[in-house]
């Protein structure tokens, strides 16, 4: 049974492969195509098509291997370091706007009350744009953080003001699908509200609570890349967008792997919040029975 499971799990991961390199494919040929036709046709509709406003894909890929700049490595070392810092400030700014929504979600679960009063404010605090808020940010968190976290740890909430909503709101929204006759069982056991939450609610609202983890993995990137920009950080991606944007009218292509780049970085914590899923959800008490 194992062995068959094992083998199921690797042909649906070539499976996964294939399609990933037959789609990825597909859009390269699309961009060559479109960038070819329009170039040789002159059409300017809907924006001019040339070698800066949409470089080929090789010039792009060949700037990963060329220098930054004079006497600087390669662009793809650099961004390789940038990367890392980036993917720091934005995997703690997730874990910990994880760890706020989902204790807000049960909080507004448990208590009505406080959900009617509260819940409207959780909303409000996301129309706020996030460019206007990061700079207030860095000026009230950056002074009282310890050594260690100083300058970055103000990127990182600001990566935790764009995870904890989704997950607040998915998690709210799976603590109340729990079935109720499974909710008055436990209570005809004397069950209180805690062992309720932990033994019902929790496993019932887990596939919930992975949508908005998957959502809030993407956001933490967004949020460490632009709260960089407001903190003067050049360590991470968000100061390379800043500084190669100076020069896309010379060398777009940079620019375009930097940007690519910060894609695949989004796309690596959307996968692994798609591993722990698998792992977590299947184990769960309903899935096990």
């Amino acid at each position: 049974m194992r062995r068959s499971s094992l083998s199921t799990a690797a042909i649906r991961g070539l499976r996964l492969t294939a399609g990933a390199i037959v789609t990825s494919a597909v859009l390269v040929g699309c961009w060559e195509l479109y960038r070819r036709i329009w170039m040789s046709a002159g059409w300017t509709w809907p924006f001019e098509v040339n070698s800066t406003s949409m470089p080929s894909v090789w010039t792009i890929l060949k700037s990963f291997w060329e220098p930054a700049q004079v006497n600087q490595p390669a662009l793809a070392t650099i961004l390789f370091h940038k990367t890392l810092f980036t993917a720091k400030e934005a995997a703690f700014g997730f874990a910990l706007g994880a760890i706020v929504g989902f204790a807000l979600g049960v909080l507004l679960a448990q208590w009505r009350l406080l959900q009617r009063g509260f819940l409207p404010y959780v909303v409000g605090s996301q129309t706020v744009p996030i460019l206007a808020i990061a700079p207030m940010v860095v000026i009230w968190v950056n002074p009282k953080l310890p050594g260690p976290l100083q300058g970055w740890g103000a990127v990182a909430v600001i990566a935790a003001y764009l995870t904890f909503f989704p997950v607040a709101i998915n998690t709210l929204r799976g603590l109340q699908s729990a079935d109720p006759h499974a909710v008055e069982l436990m209570r005809t056991y004397a069950a209180g509200n805690w062992a309720v939450l932990w033994k019902v609610r929790v496993p019932t609202s887990l596939p919930y609570i992975f949508s908005a983890l998957k959502i809030a993995a993407t956001a933490s990137v967004v949020g460490a890349i632009i709260g960089e920009l407001p903190s003067g950080l050049q360590s991470g991606l968000g100061g390379a967008i800043l500084n190669f944007n100076q020069y896309y009218s010379i060398q777009p292509e940079k620019l375009w792997a930097t940007n690519i780049v910060a894609a695949a970085l989004g796309i690596t914590f959307f996968l692994l919040v798609v591993v722990v899923e698998k792992l977590v959800v299947h184990r769960a008490p309903e899935h096990v029975a």
